[in-house]
Parts: structure tokens; C-alpha cells; sequence
């Protein structure tokens, strides 16, 4: 509305630069594909691991963790469009090598994928 302009129409003028903690990161898009990390410098010169490409997901069945192949995304809630590029991300529903699967965490900020099962492969 007011484009950074006082009501008098002078400019604000910013006291101090952004800070390098302050800048937002870039934005880490995991895809489908053979894995792929990258450990990060952060604040305090701790690493954070962000996965880039996955191809391994680890499934919970009946309470056990299991780890599955992932075939493909099937559908992502955020937008439909990111199933097509094969985008893993939260609430992703995906197709594993159990059957499908819905993805609980944030791959791009934890470095793993983990998932719950929603419903199994029958075998002919």
C-alpha cells in the first residue's frame, strides 16, 4: 500500500543491513532419485543435513519401521503439480515397494524420508 513510504511520502530508511543469520536459505526442493545429501553450516556452526534426492523410504508397519523403494509420488497436497515433478515433501502420498504410503516429515530439513502406511500390496 504505502511501498515502504512514510505518510508524509518520505522513504524509511532501514537502520542496519540484514544480518547473515537473518537471510532466508535457498530453497531445497527433495525430488525422487538416487539419494543425495547435503550437510549445511548453520547458526552457532552447527550442521544440519538436507536431503536433496531420495530414492529409499523408511515405512512404519503395525508399529515397525521398515525400509521401501519408492516407486513414485502419487499426490501432494500443497499443489498438484509437484506430484508430476516427483517432489517429496510433507503429507506426500507415495507409492513404495509395501504398497502406499504418506510421508510424516520434512525431508528437505531432517535429511531422511519417513512414512506411515495407508494401504498394503496384495500378492497374487
Amino acid at each position: 500500500m504505502n511501498n515502504g513510504r512514510k505518510i508524509s511520502g518520505a522513504k524509511y530508511h532501514s537502520f542496519r543491513k540484514t544480518k547473515l543469520y537473518e537471510r532466508a536459505g535457498q530453497e531445497r526442493n527433495v525430488t525422487l532419485g538416487e539419494t543425495k545429501r547435503k550437510v549445511e553450516r548453520v547458526r552457532g556452526g552447527n550442521t544440519k543435513v538436507t536431503m536433496l534426492k531420495s530414492e529409499v523410504v523408511n515405512v512404519i508397519v503395525n508399529g515397525k519401521a521398515k525400509k521401501a523403494q519408492i516407486v513414485n509420488v502419487v499426490e501432494t497436497p500443497q499443489n498438484k503439480f509437484y506430484a508430476r515433478e516427483n517432489r517429496l515433501m510433507k503429507s506426500a502420498i507415495i507409492d513404495t515397494s509395501l504398497g502406499r504410503a504418506r510421508i510424516t516429515n520434512r525431508p528437505s530439513q531432517e535429511g531422511c524420508v519417513n512414512a506411515i502406511l495407508l494401504e498394503e500390496k496384495s500378492s497374487k
